[in-house]
């Protein structure tokens, strides 16, 4: 009687213990490392009386393994002060930070070093290996002249801004590397937003001064630079065909090849004008074709606000989807096999949980590496003086995270995601790596005006995965554009290499795919974007893997 009640006690602990294991390895658990990581950054916005509407963009971050040593490194893009245009900006001492990622947990700054502290009115930033020479090249995007530096590849960085031809000097936001002619090396999509000045008047709204609405502004053309493959490039937007300087506004773009016929097409999310999906034509020109499948509005015709964008296959068909982060709700698009796009927003469950906020930052990632693709976004309003002129909405918001289900719906798991899902903040730009190296996406986010945040992800190297990094030979260095599927358990992943994503940031292109309870990976193929396919069979789990294009 005696040892019966012993082993049903030890059953029932058992079990217990088995339920809170359960729900520890199903709950997403991030935890803000950024005072342990040394990470310092924070933004300044150069806020002023007047409230000149670029204070309140925020601005990007990158993260990028600048010195090829295995660990995702951190760039940080400054903004203030707000300087009249005659003076010189040089004259300021904020500028860009660039943090080196020491592998154990802990970042140093190295912009003095390194040389890339740029101190223009920041918004954006990109890196991509632009000469094929095995680093990162950084690109960044201001409110006035962008620069382009050169990794020098011992840890320092030139300025080739004017010998490499790179001229724009608009309002800029975004930048985003792809090899549009498939001819090697990458070129560089530039989305300028606005046509403004600092000397235009104030905005005031029942008396109160606040930041401009975007339709009072004109909208710019984006830019196109061809590389020549001989350290220059050239502005080809205009005869490429994506310009739309009348219905601009650009806030975000990505590069995908949304109809898998080996170009890679671009998204352009536009702030309050229609977005714009250009079609690669595959013979240097692209056409939009954003009206005709069903990804320039939303489902009931409407043009919003559109602040960021990512793809990812997140209903496992093989084909890329997007989200897009809008001034009132996310917008799903799912892709009908390339042939036309459905607003899936409201079926995926996406649509009532997000409503409430304004998206800057969505972000594709498995951040459980259960095999789905989930959903991060950072929030914030625009309007500084939102909460006087309403009593339902606020300036600062708290960021949200989503759970796929597996079956095409989302689960809002903010709740449980750690205390820093519980802050509101000035949420702008985000990007995501397994800093760490431990098999888990880690994210960083950018708030305006305010400190930057490193979250580490506790929990998602439970389940199992295997990381990818793609070094391209014939194709351009980074391997961006090419697309690996990846079979495990009998279901496949697909994903691209890609650069640019969420809003004016860039996150790791190493490729990290969740596994769950998959013991080994069955077979991984890779398809480069100029024709070469590869592939691997009976692939070990839980590792890094490097796999370099084959020349044949």
């Amino acid at each position: 009687m005696e040892k019966n009640c012993l082993n049903t006690f030890a059953l029932q602990i058992f079990l217990l213990l088995l339920t809170i294991g359960n729900t520890i390895a199903a709950s997403p658990t991030f935890t803000d490392v950024t005072e342990t990581a040394g990470i310092q950054f924070r933004h300044n916005n150069g806020k002023t009386e007047h409230k000149h509407i670029i204070e309140t963009m925020g601005s990007g971050v990158v993260f990028f393994d600048y010195d090829t040593d295995g660990d995702a490194d951190l760039y940080f893009v400054n903004s203030g002060p707000v300087r009249e245009e005659t003076q010189d900006p040089a004259q300021s001492k904020l500028g860009n930070v660039l943090y080196r990622n020491e592998g154990d947990g802990h970042f140093i700054d190295v912009t003095e070093t390194a040389g890339v502290g740029d101190t223009g009115y920041g918004m954006a930033a990109s890196a991509g290996d632009i000469d094929n020479d095995g680093d990162a090249d950084l690109y960044v995007a201001n409110f006035g002249n962008d620069r382009l530096y050169r990794n020098n590849g011992d840890g320092t960085f030139t300025d080739i801004t004017e010998i490499a031809g790179i001229d724009n000097d608009l309002w800029s936001i975004a930048a985003v590397y792809l090899d549009f002619d498939a001819d090697g090396d990458l070129d560089i999509f530039v989305v300028n937003y606005l046509v403004y000045a600092l000397s235009m008047p104030v905005t005031t709204y029942k008396g109160i001064v606040g930041y401009g609405h975007p339709r009072s502004y004109e909208g710019t053309p984006d830019v196109l630079y061809r590389n020549n493959g001989d350290g220059t490039f050239t502005n080809i937007a205009e005869t490429a065909g994506v310009t739309n300087p009348s219905e601009g506004r650009g806030m975000a773009a990505i590069a995908c090849d949304y109809d898998n016929d080996g170009f890679p097409d671009i998204y352009v999310a536009n702030d309050t004008n229609r977005n714009f999906m250009y079609h690669n034509n595959g013979d240097g020109t692209f056409t939009d074709e954003s009206l005709f499948i069903g990804v320039g509005y939303d489902e009931k015709g409407v043009a919003e606000g559109s602040m960021g964008v990512d793809a990812g296959d997140y209903n496992g068909d093989g084909w890329f989807d997007f989200i897009v982060a809008n001034s009132e709700k996310a917008t799903l698009y799912k892709n009908e096999e390339g042939l036309f796009f459905v607003d899936a927003t409201a079926d995926s469950g996406l649509e009532q949980p997000t409503l409430p906020f304004v998206g800057f930052s969505p972000l594709f990632l498995d951040y459980d590496n259960d095999g789905h693709l989930d959903m991060f976004c950072a929030n914030g309003h625009p309007q500084d003086v939102i909460d006087i002129l309403t009593d339902h909405e606020t300036y600062a918001q708290r960021d949200q995270l989503f759970r796929n289900n597996g079956d095409g719906s989302y689960t809002d798991v903010s709740e449980t995601a750690g205390a820093y899902f519980t802050v509101p903040l000035v949420g702008r730009a985000a990007a995501m790596a397994d800093y760490d190296n431990d098999g888990d996406t880690d994210i960083v986010i950018m708030n305006s005006n305010q400190r930057a945040v490193l979250l580490r992800n506790d929990s998602g190297n439970l389940k199992n995965w295997v990381g990818i990094k793609l070094v391209g030979r014939r194709s351009n260095r980074d391997g961006i554009g090419a697309k690996v599927r990846l079979v495990a358990g009998g279901t496949t992943q697909i994903r691209e290499v890609k650069s640019g994503s969420s809003y004016a940031s860039g996150s790791d292109m190493r490729l990290l795919f969740g596994l769950g309870e998959n013991q080994h990976v069955e077979k991984i193929t890779i398809v480069w974007q100029r024709g070469t396919t590869q592939e691997l069979e009976s692939v070990s789990i839980n590792q890094y893997l490097t796999i370099v294009e084959s020349e044949e």
